[in-house]
């Protein structure tokens, strides 16, 4: 080997080749070894203990949408029902304006919202729907109004129930999935122990259900008292 090719193999291993007698360049043992050797580490698999802090991160991450999702759903739920309350209102003045009196029957003017507050009972059902009968101008529920009759209020199909809409209603359903109450006891009574208003009452228990209701409970009722 000729002092030039002693110095041109002595660089090329310097820099991790190898130049071989023909001036073939090719990666030196190391150099290929080590190379290899990273690659392996590069690849290797996740650890138990790293899959378990992905995976409750992520639970985390879920549980933080699930509960903003309910709030939000919760939060729509509350303004809906104090927008169809305040649009009954205004139907039910109109009625009175026509009639003399707000709608009502026996079951209104037994419903005592001071005492009744479970909203799946069917005092609840029946108030609601004498509500429903004498806004719409129908009888027993019937998804007609009748002939002849005026409406004061048009509801809309997820406000009733049952959802089916061959079916006659049986209730005034809230966005919570229960029925409004109606009550006109204390107009009917005098007493001002019943009910709240002289007028009527209307309300929601926003998916409450204890009777008698306290007052933690009807500080989160929607009601137009």
């Amino acid at each position: 080997m000729t002092n030039v090719e002693k110095v041109a193999a002595a660089r090329g291993r310097h820099l991790g080749f190898v130049i071989d007698s023909s001036f073939v360049i090719r990666p030196s043992r190391r150099r290929t070894a080590k190379a290899g050797h990273s690659s392996f580490l590069g690849q290797r698999a996740f650890t138990l203990l790293e899959v378990l802090v992905v995976i409750a991160i992520i639970s985390i991450l879920a549980g933080l949408l699930l509960s903003t999702f309910g709030y939000m759903q919760k939060k729509g739920a509350r303004a809906r029902a104090e927008t169809e309350i305040a649009a009954m209102s205004a139907a039910l003045e109109s009625y009175k304006a026509d009639n003399g009196v707000y709608p009502n029957n026996g079951d209104t003017n037994n419903l005592d919202a001071r005492t009744s507050g479970n909203a799946s009972s069917p005092s609840y059902n029946l108030t609601s729907l004498a509500l429903y009968n004498l806004l719409f101008g129908a009888t027993n529920g019937s998804r007609t109004p009748n002939a002849g009759a005026r409406s004061y209020f048009v509801f809309k199909p997820n406000m009733l129930s049952p959802g089916d809409q061959t079916q006659n209603v049986l209730y005034i359903r809230d966005p919570f999935g229960y029925s409004y109450g109606y009550s006109t006891i204390q107009a009917a009574t005098g007493d001002t122990t019943k009910g709240y208003n002289p007028t009527f009452d209307l309300w929601t228990t926003c998916g409450l259900t204890n009777s008698p209701p306290s007052a933690a409970d009807q500080n989160q009722w929607i009601k137009n008292w």
